[in-house]
């Protein structure tokens, strides 16, 4: 594993781990270019029990040991970029206080029948635009025993850096891919043999206890956007309506909260 020290931040063989605070570049350049960017040692692990493959890793003095122990774990030969804090700031933008950055190429994308192939209770994301939020409800998701998670068309990346690390890598666990098409994506669903809940505050929403007590074979649970919460048309065409409780006046939960007590509710 060539380790090569970096004086410069300018240096073009750094290209991947540029501008790496800026959502609405990297948003548009990592799937561009197959890359995606895994932080912090045990994410990295985690990327490559899954099979993923990395390109390049940005580190420290101070962490390149730890480095070459995880390589040689994988028998991964790929370049070590070498730098001080003085030089690798300036590059990503932010302080890397998790020691190690991997440039990782980005795995095809799975169709929507391998990832339905085999599940029976999956998570659906409605346009979520927080990366945060995204990486929360995979972590819930793979903690809770959903099989997959779906995106429709304008949901955040998973593999967005801030996804990955939030998620602590189980964005690579649980499998995942887009909907070609929002609402259409539901039709899918219910074809495939799912019912469809779409979780919302409206009025006719029943109670996710009436949910747990029917226990379908097969579940979809939809869960909205931050702030406006699953869409009317959306909510028109799923199965059933769905809503969790709430006292003391407070009328919602953070999507990433509700999306583990609706994991948690849901589990066979």
């Amino acid at each position: 594993m060539p380790i090569i020290p970096i004086t410069d931040p300018a240096d073009p063989r750094l290209a991947d781990y540029t501008d790496l605070t800026d959502i609405a570049l990297r948003s548009i350049r990592e799937p561009a270019e197959g890359l995606y960017m895994a932080e912090s040692e045990k994410v990295i692990a985690r990327a490559l029990r899954a099979g993923h493959q990395p390109r390049s890793i940005l580190t420290s003095e101070r962490w390149l040991p730890q480095v070459q122990r995880l390589l040689a774990e994988f028998n991964t030969d790929i370049p070590i970029y070498l730098g001080t804090e003085q030089v690798i700031t300036p590059l990503t933008g932010f302080h890397l206080h998790r020691g190690l950055l991997a440039a990782m190429h980005r795995p095809p994308p799975r169709t929507v029948a391998q990832v339905l192939a085999s599940a029976s209770r999956v998570a659906v994301l409605e346009n979520l635009v927080d990366h945060t939020n995204v990486g929360a409800v995979f972590r819930s998701a793979a903690a809770l025993g959903v099989d997959a998670v779906l995106l429709s068309p304008s949901c955040a990346d998973p593999l967005y850096r801030r996804s990955v690390r939030v998620s602590m890598g189980t964005v690579f666990q649980v499998p995942w891919t887009r909907l070609g098409s929002w609402p259409g994506g539901i039709s899918e669903l219910q074809q495939a043999g799912f019912t469809v809940a779409a979780l919302t505050l409206s009025d006719d929403a029943v109670p996710l206890a009436e949910l747990t007590a029917q226990a379908p074979p097969k579940l979809a649970l939809i869960l909205g956007t931050e702030g406006d919460g699953v869409h009317p048309k959306t909510a028109a065409q799923a199965d059933l309506k769905v809503k969790i409780p709430m006292a003391a006046g407070v009328d919602s939960l953070n999507v990433a909260a509700a999306s583990a007590v609706a994991f948690y509710a849901t589990q066979p």
